[in-house]
């Protein structure tokens, strides 16, 4: 029996991954500890896991300013300190870092006191974090195609991004009775992540009565920093009332992407992820701030393989409706989104990483206790 840490939290594409890596852990009987943030994003999605153990620590984001820099180092010094108590605490065997602040102090904590660190990197550029950890771990799991030529080729397993055991498509039919929408609507899903995003909101305001007289009923999230939920109803082309639903959060997501249509999204490793495991067409707006232009990244390559499309922020107001209607109303075109999305959705990511992440813990321990016997030979 391991003691695992996972380091996750600060954003839902840091968070999920690890709750799905927890949940195959625990079926392997290894006890796991999720370190997350103190944000509420984190707090609330933890909350739907009781039978999982969350331990809230200090951090923030990396801002290049003297207060940003100031409050980071502070973060991560805590970070740093207490995750050394707990991994002495709990007796840990190894940590296992998804990127981003909430890595980085307990991986160089874990290092100090001699226990293995493993990190995983789910966008196709990687981060920061992880580039500065690569090195200093026993293990870097990377998407399949992306190198990292500074570490041994022996060191990084190919491995995709960890879905929740209770992320699955369902059927459309039994999706939108669970959305009260009906089969013959065209429903339109518009995500902006879990912090939400101003720009695809205000798009959607400005469009919701032509989509309307197109017959498309639209479901935003607006994100928890706006908190805007709300019905609207306007009469379509025929007379028919299209309703149309903006909620700021939903921890449902399998629901939302298996009852629509089509999806905008950001494109952060998650959302890709989801997207693909419900073989729902989408159109890409890649965040253009992103770190390292990891989003462009992530958006080209689906579009590479087929999956979706890409529509770059500055040219939403001109050309998103239209990219809209046209994927809408050809099925033959979504036909071919979704076989594609199929082949790209390959095995459960969360078990190979976990079985994974115990041979290495295996193999390392025999090569341990080899050189602890060679020692005392000599």
């Amino acid at each position: 029996m391991k003691n695992i840490v996972i380091a996750c939290g600060g954003t839902g594409g840091h968070l999920t991954p690890g709750i799905a890596l927890a949940q195959s852990l625990e079926v392997l009987g290894c006890p796991t500890w999720l370190f997350i943030s103190q944000k509420q994003v984190d707090s609330r999605l933890a909350s739907k896991y009781p039978e999982l153990t969350f331990v809230a620590m200090p951090g923030v984001p990396l801002i290049k300013t003297p207060w940003g820099l100031l409050k980071f180092f502070k973060g991560f010094i805590l970070s740093f300190v207490r995750s050394r108590i707990f991994f002495r605490k709990i007796d840990a065997d190894v940590l296992v870092g998804f990127g981003g602040f909430s890595t980085a102090g307990p991986a160089l904590a874990a290092r100090t006191i001699g226990i293995p660190f493993h990190v995983h990197e789910a966008n196709r550029v990687i981060g920061k974090a992880v580039r500065f950890l690569a090195s200093r771990a026993s293990r870097v799991y990377l998407p399949r195609g992306v190198t990292l030529p500074s570490i041994s080729a022996e060191k990084i397993s190919h491995i995709g991004y960890p879905l929740r055991s209770d992320f699955r498509r369902i059927p459309m039919e039994r999706a939108r009775k669970c959305m009260g929408v009906s089969m013959t609507d065209k429903l339109l899903l518009v995500l902006g992540g879990s912090q939400g995003a101003s720009s695809l909101n205000k798009w959607v305001k400005n469009n919701l009565a032509q989509l309307a007289e197109d017959g498309i009923s639209v479901y935003c999230l607006t994100g928890l920093r706006e908190q805007n939920s709300g019905t609207v109803q306007l009469e379509g082309i025929g007379g028919e009332t299209i309703t149309s639903r903006f909620v700021s959060f939903s921890d449902q997501m399998h629901i939302l992407m298996s009852a629509a249509n089509l999806v905008i999204s950001r494109a952060g490793a998650g959302s890709i992820a989801e997207i693909i495991k419900c073989r729902v067409p989408s159109i890409l707006i890649p965040y253009p701030y992103a770190a390292d232009g990891h989003q462009h990244a992530n958006a080209n390559y689906l579009e590479a393989k087929g999956g979706g499309l890409v529509c770059l922020e500055e040219n939403i107001n001109d050309k998103l409706l239209l990219e809209v209607r046209e994927v809408m109303f050809n099925e033959e075109f979504r036909a071919v989104l979704r076989r594609n999305l199929y082949a790209l959705d390959h095995d459960d990511v969360s078990s190979l990483l976990a079985k994974d992440l115990l041979k290495d813990l295996r193999v390392n321990k025999r090569s341990k206790v080899s050189a602890e016997l060679l020692e005392s030979r000599v």
